[in-house]
């Protein structure tokens, strides 16, 4: 009988987990996890910020330069009015 006790004993040690998870265990791992996310999320919201602004930045210049492209054939327009009106009014 002694020998079967032996047995479930040693049975029984090596069936218990190599180790507990109490509660200070567990209080640690969030504090970290709640580092790691505080550190983490400031981060990512500034590359999205960033990324966006960007691409804003982008549609701008891109609306910039057809203005002054736009610019440049409405003046041409313009001297060309202006010659005509001057040869005209040389004319008459």
């Amino acid at each position: 009988m002694s020998a079967k006790n032996e047995l479930l004993d040693e049975f029984d040690s090596l069936s218990k987990p190599m180790f507990s998870l109490d509660v200070h265990f567990l209080m640690t791992t969030l504090f970290v996890i709640a580092i790691f996310l505080g550190l983490l999320f400031p981060k990512i919201y500034l590359q999205s910020q960033i990324y966006y602004s960007s691409r804003d930045i982008a549609v701008m210049k891109r609306e910039h330069n057809s203005l002054q492209e736009e610019q440049k054939i409405l003046k041409a327009k313009v001297e060309k009015i202006k010659f005509k009106n001057q040869v005209l009014d040389t004319i008459f």
